[in-house]
Protein backbone atom coordinates (compact mmCIF):
# COMPACT_ATOMS: atom_id res chain seq x y z
CA UNK A 1 0.00 0.00 0.00
CA UNK A 2 1.33 3.19 -0.71
CA UNK A 3 1.78 5.82 2.26
CA UNK A 4 0.18 9.00 2.35
CA UNK A 5 2.71 11.89 1.44
CA UNK A 6 3.36 14.03 4.82
CA UNK A 7 3.42 17.91 4.69
CA UNK A 8 6.88 19.84 4.30
CA UNK A 9 6.25 20.80 7.65
CA UNK A 10 5.95 17.34 8.86
CA UNK A 11 8.47 16.20 6.82
CA UNK A 12 11.28 18.70 8.42
CA UNK A 13 10.60 17.27 12.07
CA UNK A 14 10.91 13.85 10.94
CA UNK A 15 14.25 15.29 9.16
CA UNK A 16 15.02 16.77 12.42
CA UNK A 17 14.77 13.69 14.67
CA UNK A 18 16.74 11.71 12.20
CA UNK A 19 19.45 14.65 12.84
CA UNK A 20 19.54 14.07 16.78
CA UNK A 21 18.44 10.61 16.84
CA UNK A 22 21.51 9.54 18.75
CA UNK A 23 20.19 12.52 21.35
CA UNK A 24 17.11 10.69 22.12
CA UNK A 25 18.63 7.24 22.10
CA UNK A 26 21.05 8.12 24.60
CA UNK A 27 17.95 10.01 26.30
CA UNK A 28 16.16 7.20 26.39
CA UNK A 29 19.03 4.87 27.97
CA UNK A 30 20.17 7.52 30.28
CA UNK A 31 16.37 7.56 32.36
CA UNK A 32 15.96 4.18 31.84
CA UNK A 33 19.37 3.37 33.48
CA UNK A 34 18.80 5.95 35.97
CA UNK A 35 15.41 4.22 37.04
CA UNK A 36 13.68 7.86 36.20
CA UNK A 37 11.13 6.15 34.06
CA UNK A 38 10.76 3.40 36.63
CA UNK A 39 10.24 6.54 39.38
CA UNK A 40 7.57 8.16 37.04
CA UNK A 41 5.60 5.50 36.77
CA UNK A 42 4.94 4.23 39.99
CA UNK A 43 4.28 7.74 41.23
CA UNK A 44 2.99 9.67 38.80
CA UNK A 45 -1.08 9.41 40.00
CA UNK A 46 0.51 11.54 42.99
CA UNK A 47 1.22 14.11 40.80
CA UNK A 48 4.08 15.53 42.91
CA UNK A 49 6.49 13.78 40.37
CA UNK A 50 8.65 16.88 40.19
CA UNK A 51 12.41 17.87 38.74
CA UNK A 52 13.29 18.49 42.21
CA UNK A 53 11.70 15.77 44.29
CA UNK A 54 12.83 13.18 41.49
CA UNK A 55 16.56 14.86 41.79
CA UNK A 56 16.32 14.41 45.59
CA UNK A 57 14.59 11.02 45.40
CA UNK A 58 17.28 9.60 42.95
CA UNK A 59 20.08 10.99 44.58
CA UNK A 60 20.67 13.11 40.76
CA UNK A 61 21.95 17.01 40.18
CA UNK A 62 18.30 19.34 39.02
CA UNK A 63 20.94 19.93 35.97
CA UNK A 64 21.25 16.57 34.79
CA UNK A 65 18.09 15.43 35.58
CA UNK A 66 16.29 18.02 34.30
CA UNK A 67 18.37 18.32 30.90
CA UNK A 68 17.49 14.98 30.29
CA UNK A 69 13.86 15.60 31.09
CA UNK A 70 13.60 18.20 28.57
CA UNK A 71 14.66 16.30 25.40
CA UNK A 72 12.58 13.56 26.79
CA UNK A 73 9.54 16.08 26.76
CA UNK A 74 10.15 17.18 23.41
CA UNK A 75 10.61 13.86 22.24
CA UNK A 76 7.29 12.94 23.60
CA UNK A 77 8.56 10.08 26.10
CA UNK A 78 7.09 12.06 29.39
CA UNK A 79 4.44 14.97 30.00
CA UNK A 80 5.26 17.52 31.93
CA UNK A 81 1.23 19.06 33.50
CA UNK A 82 1.02 22.45 34.81
CA UNK A 83 2.21 21.80 38.64
CA UNK A 84 5.20 21.09 36.80
CA UNK A 85 4.63 16.93 37.25
CA UNK A 86 5.87 14.43 34.96
CA UNK A 87 4.00 11.64 33.73
CA UNK A 88 4.92 8.65 30.96
CA UNK A 89 3.70 8.72 27.49
CA UNK A 90 2.74 5.28 26.25
CA UNK A 91 5.97 5.56 24.13
CA UNK A 92 8.07 5.93 27.61
CA UNK A 93 6.09 3.09 29.07
CA UNK A 94 7.16 0.95 26.59
CA UNK A 95 10.49 2.08 26.84
CA UNK A 96 10.47 0.98 30.24
CA UNK A 97 8.84 -2.26 30.62
CA UNK A 98 8.26 -4.01 27.17
CA UNK A 99 10.64 -6.57 27.02
CA UNK A 100 11.68 -7.14 22.92
CA UNK A 101 12.03 -2.99 23.31
CA UNK A 102 14.82 -3.71 26.41
CA UNK A 103 16.19 -6.29 24.40
CA UNK A 104 16.48 -4.10 21.36
CA UNK A 105 17.81 -1.30 23.48
CA UNK A 106 20.72 -3.29 25.39
CA UNK A 107 21.55 -4.80 21.88
CA UNK A 108 21.96 -1.31 20.25
CA UNK A 109 23.58 0.12 22.88
CA UNK A 110 26.28 -2.30 24.23
CA UNK A 111 26.73 -4.20 21.42
CA UNK A 112 26.35 -1.58 18.49
CA UNK A 113 26.03 1.79 19.61
CA UNK A 114 29.82 3.03 18.88
CA UNK A 115 30.61 0.88 15.78
CA UNK A 116 27.67 2.56 14.24
CA UNK A 117 30.01 5.37 13.97
CA UNK A 118 32.10 3.21 10.93
CA UNK A 119 29.17 2.04 8.89
CA UNK A 120 29.67 4.28 5.99
CA UNK A 121 33.62 2.33 6.03
CA UNK A 122 31.59 -0.96 6.45
CA UNK A 123 30.02 -0.35 3.46
CA UNK A 124 32.50 1.03 0.87
CA UNK A 125 35.71 -1.79 2.10
CA UNK A 126 32.75 -4.17 2.44
CA UNK A 127 34.26 -5.27 5.97
CA UNK A 128 32.59 -5.36 9.77
CA UNK A 129 34.43 -2.17 10.23
CA UNK A 130 32.87 -1.56 13.93
CA UNK A 131 33.95 -4.43 15.33
CA UNK A 132 37.38 -2.80 16.31
CA UNK A 133 35.27 -1.31 18.94
CA UNK A 134 35.16 -4.92 20.46
CA UNK A 135 37.88 -6.26 20.04
CA UNK A 136 40.55 -7.36 17.14
CA UNK A 137 38.69 -9.92 15.40
CA UNK A 138 37.99 -11.12 11.62
CA UNK A 139 34.21 -11.45 12.98
CA UNK A 140 32.40 -11.02 15.92
CA UNK A 141 31.54 -14.82 15.82
CA UNK A 142 35.10 -15.45 16.49
CA UNK A 143 35.08 -12.93 19.48
CA UNK A 144 31.56 -14.08 21.13
CA UNK A 145 33.26 -15.82 23.85
CA UNK A 146 36.00 -13.29 24.76
CA UNK A 147 33.65 -9.96 24.71
CA UNK A 148 33.38 -8.36 28.35
CA UNK A 149 30.54 -9.66 30.15
CA UNK A 150 27.72 -6.70 29.54
CA UNK A 151 28.26 -7.05 26.49
CA UNK A 152 28.13 -10.56 25.51
CA UNK A 153 25.05 -10.75 27.81
CA UNK A 154 23.45 -8.51 25.69
CA UNK A 155 24.28 -10.59 22.18
CA UNK A 156 23.31 -13.45 23.77
CA UNK A 157 19.99 -11.94 24.98
CA UNK A 158 18.81 -10.68 21.51
CA UNK A 159 19.55 -13.66 19.90
CA UNK A 160 17.75 -15.83 22.15
CA UNK A 161 15.00 -13.21 22.51
CA UNK A 162 14.20 -14.35 19.09
CA UNK A 163 14.76 -17.74 18.54
CA UNK A 164 13.61 -19.28 21.99
CA UNK A 165 10.02 -18.82 21.42
CA UNK A 166 9.63 -20.94 18.82
CA UNK A 167 11.54 -24.13 20.05
CA UNK A 168 8.79 -26.01 21.39
CA UNK A 169 6.72 -25.34 17.82
CA UNK A 170 9.47 -26.55 16.33
CA UNK A 171 10.48 -29.67 18.17
CA UNK A 172 7.34 -30.86 17.25
CA UNK A 173 8.34 -30.88 13.70
CA UNK A 174 11.79 -32.48 14.12
CA UNK A 175 10.50 -35.31 16.35
CA UNK A 176 7.65 -36.43 13.45
CA UNK A 177 11.11 -37.79 11.69
CA UNK A 178 12.20 -39.41 14.71
CA UNK A 179 16.03 -38.65 13.87
CA UNK A 180 18.29 -40.72 16.15
CA UNK A 181 20.80 -38.16 15.06
CA UNK A 182 20.99 -34.28 15.16
CA UNK A 183 23.77 -31.94 13.39
CA UNK A 184 22.60 -29.01 15.10
CA UNK A 185 24.86 -26.65 12.98
CA UNK A 186 25.88 -22.83 15.05
CA UNK A 187 24.61 -24.33 18.01
CA UNK A 188 25.08 -20.94 19.91
CA UNK A 189 24.93 -21.81 23.78
CA UNK A 190 23.48 -25.27 23.35
CA UNK A 191 19.95 -24.58 24.53
CA UNK A 192 18.24 -26.07 21.58
CA UNK A 193 20.26 -28.89 21.73
CA UNK A 194 19.15 -29.20 25.62
CA UNK A 195 15.85 -29.08 24.56
CA UNK A 196 15.76 -32.48 21.79
CA UNK A 197 17.78 -34.29 24.46
CA UNK A 198 14.72 -33.06 27.42
CA UNK A 199 12.28 -34.06 24.98
CA UNK A 200 14.09 -38.02 23.57
CA UNK A 201 16.16 -40.02 25.60
CA UNK A 202 17.35 -41.85 22.64
CA UNK A 203 18.86 -38.68 20.71
CA UNK A 204 22.52 -37.82 20.05
CA UNK A 205 23.16 -34.65 19.40
CA UNK A 206 26.47 -33.19 17.19
CA UNK A 207 27.05 -29.52 17.68
CA UNK A 208 28.90 -28.15 14.91
CA UNK A 209 30.27 -24.11 15.60
CA UNK A 210 33.53 -22.61 16.36
CA UNK A 211 35.82 -23.37 18.82
CA UNK A 212 34.53 -20.17 21.61
CA UNK A 213 30.95 -21.29 21.21
CA UNK A 214 31.36 -24.73 21.09
CA UNK A 215 33.09 -24.74 24.18
CA UNK A 216 30.17 -22.89 25.90
CA UNK A 217 27.51 -25.25 24.36
CA UNK A 218 29.11 -28.01 25.57
CA UNK A 219 29.67 -26.97 29.13
CA UNK A 220 26.02 -26.18 29.64
CA UNK A 221 24.92 -29.34 28.65
CA UNK A 222 27.20 -31.16 30.99
CA UNK A 223 26.17 -28.94 33.77
CA UNK A 224 22.60 -30.25 32.82
CA UNK A 225 23.84 -33.72 32.70
CA UNK A 226 23.56 -34.83 28.99
CA UNK A 227 27.18 -35.02 28.42
CA UNK A 228 27.17 -38.47 27.21
CA UNK A 229 24.69 -37.93 24.48
CA UNK A 230 26.23 -34.89 22.99
CA UNK A 231 29.67 -34.22 21.10
CA UNK A 232 30.94 -31.26 19.22
CA UNK A 233 32.57 -30.89 15.57
CA UNK A 234 34.86 -27.50 15.64
CA UNK A 235 33.97 -26.23 12.25
CA UNK A 236 35.02 -22.78 10.40
CA UNK A 237 32.69 -22.22 7.67
CA UNK A 238 34.77 -19.30 5.91
CA UNK A 239 37.48 -21.88 5.68
CA UNK A 240 37.99 -23.33 1.67
CA UNK A 241 36.22 -26.07 1.70
CA UNK A 242 34.74 -27.09 4.80
CA UNK A 243 33.51 -30.36 5.22
CA UNK A 244 30.75 -31.80 7.79
CA UNK A 245 30.90 -35.32 9.14
CA UNK A 246 28.52 -38.23 8.06
CA UNK A 247 25.90 -39.51 9.60
CA UNK A 248 23.14 -37.23 10.46
CA UNK A 249 19.39 -38.26 10.40
CA UNK A 250 18.73 -34.40 10.57
CA UNK A 251 20.09 -31.81 10.16
CA UNK A 252 19.21 -28.31 12.15
CA UNK A 253 19.87 -24.52 11.66
CA UNK A 254 17.88 -21.82 13.40
CA UNK A 255 18.96 -18.03 12.40
CA UNK A 256 22.18 -19.50 11.46
CA UNK A 257 22.35 -19.00 7.46
CA UNK A 258 21.67 -15.27 7.42
CA UNK A 259 24.97 -14.79 9.31
CA UNK A 260 26.92 -15.76 6.01
CA UNK A 261 26.82 -13.86 2.14
CA UNK A 262 25.25 -15.38 -0.21
CA UNK A 263 27.92 -17.43 -1.81
CA UNK A 264 28.57 -18.57 1.72
CA UNK A 265 25.38 -19.74 2.15
CA UNK A 266 25.52 -21.68 -1.23
CA UNK A 267 28.83 -23.22 -0.07
CA UNK A 268 27.66 -24.10 3.66
CA UNK A 269 24.28 -25.96 1.98
CA UNK A 270 26.52 -28.08 -0.45
CA UNK A 271 28.33 -29.43 2.15
CA UNK A 272 25.23 -30.64 3.95
CA UNK A 273 24.50 -31.87 0.96
CA UNK A 274 27.53 -33.89 0.77
CA UNK A 275 26.79 -35.35 4.01
CA UNK A 276 23.56 -36.56 3.84
CA UNK A 277 21.62 -39.02 2.00
CA UNK A 278 18.19 -38.38 0.09
CA UNK A 279 16.05 -39.40 3.42
CA UNK A 280 18.19 -35.99 5.75
CA UNK A 281 15.88 -33.55 6.16
CA UNK A 282 17.52 -30.46 6.25
CA UNK A 283 15.56 -27.88 8.74
CA UNK A 284 16.05 -24.62 7.84
CA UNK A 285 14.46 -22.09 10.12
CA UNK A 286 14.76 -17.95 9.84
CA UNK A 287 12.97 -14.85 9.69
CA UNK A 288 12.39 -13.69 6.54
CA UNK A 289 11.90 -9.96 5.64
CA UNK A 290 9.21 -10.22 3.34
CA UNK A 291 6.76 -12.38 5.66
CA UNK A 292 6.49 -10.29 8.28
CA UNK A 293 2.54 -9.28 9.10
CA UNK A 294 3.69 -5.94 10.98
CA UNK A 295 5.72 -3.18 9.44
CA UNK A 296 7.46 -3.10 12.66
CA UNK A 297 8.77 -6.58 12.88
CA UNK A 298 10.19 -5.71 8.96
CA UNK A 299 11.84 -2.60 10.61
CA UNK A 300 13.34 -4.39 13.34
CA UNK A 301 15.12 -6.89 11.05
CA UNK A 302 16.53 -4.51 8.64
CA UNK A 303 18.12 -2.74 11.53
CA UNK A 304 19.63 -6.10 12.32
CA UNK A 305 21.01 -6.10 8.58
CA UNK A 306 23.15 -3.00 9.79
CA UNK A 307 24.36 -5.38 12.43
CA UNK A 308 25.79 -7.54 10.38
CA UNK A 309 26.98 -5.03 7.31
CA UNK A 310 29.17 -3.26 10.18
CA UNK A 311 29.95 -5.06 13.49
CA UNK A 312 29.23 -9.22 12.43
CA UNK A 313 30.85 -9.59 9.37
CA UNK A 314 30.48 -6.94 6.46
CA UNK A 315 28.90 -9.01 4.14
CA UNK A 316 25.46 -10.83 5.51
CA UNK A 317 22.18 -9.90 6.33
CA UNK A 318 18.25 -10.64 7.05
CA UNK A 319 16.68 -12.32 3.40
CA UNK A 320 13.63 -12.12 2.26
CA UNK A 321 12.22 -15.89 1.08
CA UNK A 322 12.67 -15.33 -2.62
CA UNK A 323 16.43 -15.25 -2.08
CA UNK A 324 16.56 -18.47 0.20
CA UNK A 325 14.44 -20.32 -2.17
CA UNK A 326 16.75 -19.80 -4.62
CA UNK A 327 19.67 -20.62 -2.74
CA UNK A 328 18.60 -23.59 -1.80
CA UNK A 329 18.13 -24.50 -4.64
CA UNK A 330 21.47 -24.19 -6.15
CA UNK A 331 23.07 -25.58 -3.40
CA UNK A 332 21.34 -29.05 -4.56
CA UNK A 333 18.33 -29.44 -2.25
CA UNK A 334 14.23 -29.29 -2.99
CA UNK A 335 12.06 -27.50 -0.45
CA UNK A 336 9.30 -30.18 0.74
CA UNK A 337 7.65 -28.26 3.43
CA UNK A 338 6.84 -24.56 3.99
CA UNK A 339 5.82 -23.90 7.75
CA UNK A 340 4.77 -20.98 9.16
CA UNK A 341 6.87 -20.67 13.03
CA UNK A 342 5.17 -18.55 15.59
CA UNK A 343 4.45 -14.41 14.52
CA UNK A 344 7.69 -14.11 12.65
CA UNK A 345 9.78 -17.53 11.85
CA UNK A 346 9.45 -19.77 8.89
CA UNK A 347 10.83 -23.23 8.67
CA UNK A 348 12.12 -25.05 5.45
CA UNK A 349 12.36 -28.11 5.29
CA UNK A 350 14.37 -29.63 2.43
CA UNK A 351 15.91 -32.53 0.98
CA UNK A 352 18.62 -33.71 -1.51
CA UNK A 353 17.58 -33.08 -4.93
Amino acid sequence: MTKKPIRAIEALQEAQKIAFAPFVFQTAVSLRNLGVFEYIFKHQNSGKVTLQSMAEVLSLSEYGLGVLLEMAESSELVVKNESGGFSLTKTGYFLTYDPTVNVNINFTQDVNYKGLFHLEEAITTGKPSGLKELGKWETVYEGLSQLPKHIQKSWFEFDHHYSDPIFNEALQIVFEYKPNHIFDIGGNTGKFALQCLKQSEDTQITIVDLPGQLHKALSNIADAGFKQRVSGYEMDWLAANPSLPKGADLVWMSQFLDCFSEEEIIKILKSCVASIDNKTPVLITETFTDRQKFDNAKFVLEATSLYFTVMANGNSKMYPSTVFETLIDKAGLKIDRDIKLGEFHTMLVCFKK
